[in-house]
């Protein structure tokens, strides 16, 4: 992973330092919250329902022992001993008091972590595939292009104050594990004719108010222009974007009103003028960061373990883990391990200090260090050995953290919602967990296989619900939580925003709702081979909408 040089130590101290000055202001009443709000919004800091919560960055992703153990240490002393893992592979702290964050951001600092540009109208965190490095179908690692994007757009001074937020992913595999397509810039990492790698670039994703899937303008951008391409599309977002409302201030909007085709030329014609420039990444910089990502030291070892076998053969639990939550790895005799922070009826997404601790623990001692988060909102341990699978198992399970179920109907996306959210119009947490229990039997979720459900609280859409095979929105009703569905949708190369089959749900409504679809699911498949989403998009809606709204009609 990339390490701090002198100039980001001083940058990142200065910013603490800067912040530090600026919470004490506020606190002594100097400031007001009005003038404080932009500052604090740029450090990571949102006033809530109930308390500040502090958002951590966590570029791409990627995280080892003691970054997790000092989020540990942070979640026991300035928490409540827990955090929350979020869709844009950051962390969450829920319940911190203002006085507190300098020095918890002076904490992070000491392991090379901060807040800066988490909120804001700027660029966001830059996310990547979470098997990035490891992926048996990755054509090229994407952390050395995401940590490339995140020092052009630290701080840039003519990309921070934005018309509206700006988000940007990475994808290194044809089968999209980054959701690039609802991304403001998606990046998909190809090789043309020649063997050269490039990118294949879509612009104004984005979910929301407004949903839609990004568009196509550039088949393939040599990777030496990355920077100059993507300044030039947020130089005429900037330029264009609307300032006058809020709500159609993205720049999915303005593609939507000017049309891609007038947007690509726009930024085909600024491209032109600084293209060649001192944007361009000369191969010794591209070698220089890439070499941060240079894989680990691996065992030479044979694609067959004896010891993954036995435990195959005589650990059922075992077994069951092995098959929802372990991937192939590209080095033979080593896998990838998904740890779902799903377990039934606990919250999405969340994880206490002692279980960052264990997988800090794993990660050192079995995983050359390294810990990745997805925008699934659970962990990865992207390179084990399979030698060594049993034994983590067993540590996962004791830890509460082997729940064999990533990928399956209980594998919940959700966001914070109504518990914490002063945005939220509903709470989706208590649904999560309602739909987790609903649907707790393991065989019962294998047979039904492979399903994304994804919950938000509100149309900002935080829990990606647009995208999810089943998305749920909360909504209010004249002051009553009401939970709206749509079905379809993908957040993969095969991008898909789903559609709304009807009226809402109540609260006590909504998990049976849920047991209707998949039962209807259930009972139109071709075969147990035809997954959810293959069976949707073969049948359409009609059948979903005639189980849940028959009765009322």
């Amino acid at each position: 992973m990339y390490r701090y040089d002198e100039f980001d130590r001083r940058f990142v101290t200065g910013r603490v330092d800067q912040f530090r000055d600026q919470v004490l202001r506020r606190l002594s009443g100097e400031l007001t919250e009005d003038q404080f709000k932009p500052l604090r919004l740029m450090n990571g800091v949102y006033l809530q329902l109930h308390a500040y919560m502090l958002r951590i960055a966590i570029p791409y992703g990627g995280l080892n022992a003691a970054r997790l153990r000092k989020l540990a240490d942070i979640a026991m002393k300035y928490d409540r001993g827990f955090g929350h893992f979020t869709t844009r592979q950051n962390l969450q702290f829920h319940w911190i008091e203002l006085k507190d964050v300098p020095q918890i951001l002076s904490d992070l600092a000491e392991v090379e972590m901060h807040a800066i540009q988490t909120s804001g109208n700027c660029i966001r965190n830059v996310s990547a595939d979470h098997f990035a490095g490891a992926a048996v179908d990755e054509i090229a690692d994407p952390r050395p292009y995401a940590e490339i994007l995140r020092q052009w757009s630290s701080l840039h001074p003519e990309f921070t104050y934005l018309p509206r937020k700006f988000k940007l992913a990475v994808s290194g595999s044809a089968h999209d594990r980054a959701a690039i397509q609802v991304h403001d810039i998606g990046l998909q990492i190809v090789r043309n004719d020649a063997g050269e790698t490039g990118f294949t670039v879509y612009v104004g994703g984005g979910l929301g108010r407004s949903p839609f899937i990004g568009k196509k303008v550039r088949d393939f951008l040599p990777e030496a222009e990355l920077l100059s391409y993507c300044e030039a599309i947020l130089r005429v977002y900037n330029m264009f974007g609307r300032r006058d409302n809020k709500y159609k201030a993205r720049i999915k909007i303005l593609i939507h009103e000017a049309g891609v085709d007038e947007i690509r030329r726009q930024v085909e014609e600024e491209y032109e003028q600084i293209r060649g420039s001192r944007l361009t990444l000369p191969k010794a910089e591209l070698d220089r960061i890439a070499a941060y990502f240079a894989a680990p030291t691996f065992e030479a070892l044979p694609d067959h373990s004896q010891a993954h076998e036995q435990a195959l053969a005589g650990d059922r639990a075992y077994a069951d883990w092995v098959e929802r939550n372990v991937s192939p790895h590209r080095q033979p005799g080593h896998a990838i391990a998904t740890i779902a922070l799903k377990a039934v009826g606990e919250v999405p997404g969340d994880i206490s200090a002692d279980q960052m601790r264990v997988v800090a623990d794993i990660a050192e001692r079995y995983g050359h260090d390294e810990v990745r988060v997805s925008h699934e909102q659970n962990l990865v341990l992207p390179h084990l050995r399979k030698d060594d699978l049993p034994q983590v198992f067993a540590i996962l399970q004791q830890a509460g953290l082997a729940s064999p179920h990533a990928g399956l109907i209980t594998d919940i996306i959700s966001c914070p919602g109504l518990d914490y959210c002063s945005l939220a119009n509903a709470r989706s947490i208590p649904v999560a967990q309602r739909i987790t229990e609903r649907f707790a039997d393991l065989k019962r979720q294998r047979d039904i296989g492979d399903l994304k459900l994804k919950i938000s609280g509100c149309i900002n859409a935080c829990g990606h619900h647009h995208v999810g095979h089943i998305g749920i929105l909360g909504v209010d009703r004249k002051g009553e939580e009401f939970y709206q569905i749509t079905l379809g949708g993908s957040g993969d190369e095969n991008c898909s925003i789903g559609g709304i089959v009807g009226k809402g749900f109540s609260s006590d409504e909504i998990v049976d709702a849920v047991e209707k679809i998949v039962d209807t699911y259930i009972a139109l498949r071709v075969s147990p081979s035809e997954s959810f989403l293959e069976a949707f998009r073969r049948v359409g809606d009609a059948p979903f909408r005639e189980a849940l709204y028959a009765e009322a009609a």
